[in-house]
């Protein structure tokens, strides 16, 4: 697939434009950042791992009938995918309380909840993300309700999907965010499912195997990505 002008540049990623309007090429840079990008740094081999990484969890959730964006791996920093029209509202699931809900609701970091929590917020780096319900999203026509009712419901079939999936190799399940997409009339998962965007947990151990390593600088962030992986049985080509 050829690739043409760059189309938009995140804080990890790079989209390209390709000769197909209805494609695009996804470039996994070595990049991390936290705080809103306020703390940042290049780690090798990164922008590999979490492009196979991604490939191996979007190919199970298309198994599990789970419609996505991904459509193969063109090289080990690159993956084609569909080209969505993205909605700017981030799904966020919490299986056990962890990040920004401990310091929102005063609670434990480790607690695990009774059942899955569904969250909205905005994606706006500039208001950092806030949190927001269903209402706001279709008041503000950022969604419409009949899209939230096929996100919320998607994002839950992700997490039991991926609950199980992680639990089978001895990793939990924190918590993760989703970005979805419209395609030709039909709602896609969008973006991506690396370590950058859950939290993930030894489940012996608790040990933190995301990007928590590189936020509360405990080091070693791309070798607990690479563990993960491992466990997972991704085959990482770097």
């Amino acid at each position: 697939m050829e690739k043409r002008g760059r189309l938009y540049a995140g804080k990890a990623k790079t989209v390209f434009e390709t000769a197909d309007a209805d494609r695009l090429i996804l470039h996994f840079r070595d990049d991390t950042s936290a705080f809103d990008g306020g703390r940042t740094a290049a780690l090798k081999n990164k922008g590999a791992v979490n492009n196979y990484f991604n490939a191996h969890i979007m190919e199970k959730l298309a198994a599990a009938g789970i419609a996505t964006h991904f459509e193969k791996i063109l090289g080990d920093n690159e993956s084609l995918v569909k080209r969505l029209d993205m909605i700017g509202v981030e799904c966020v699931v919490r299986n056990i309380a962890a990040g920004s809900i401990c310091k929102r609701l005063g609670l434990e970091e480790g607690l695990v909840l009774d059942e899955p929590l569904y969250e909205l917020f905005l994606k706006d780096d500039a208001l950092h993300d806030p949190l927001i319900n269903e209402d706001h999203a279709v008041l503000f026509k950022w969604a419409a309700r009949d899209e939230l009712r096929v996100m919320r419901e998607m994002t839950l079939r992700v997490n039991r999907a991926l609950q199980a999936l992680f639990a089978e190799v001895g990793i939990l399940l924190v918590d993760f965010k989703l970005e979805f997409g419209r395609f030709h009339g039909d709602i896609l998962l969008g973006d991506e499912f690396t370590p950058d965007g859950c939290r993930i947990w030894d489940a012996a151990t608790r040990k933190k195997l995301d990007k928590d390593r590189f936020r509360r600088e405990l080091g070693g962030v791309v070798e607990a990505y690479q563990e993960a992986a491992l466990r997972l049985g991704i085959d990482i080509k770097v």
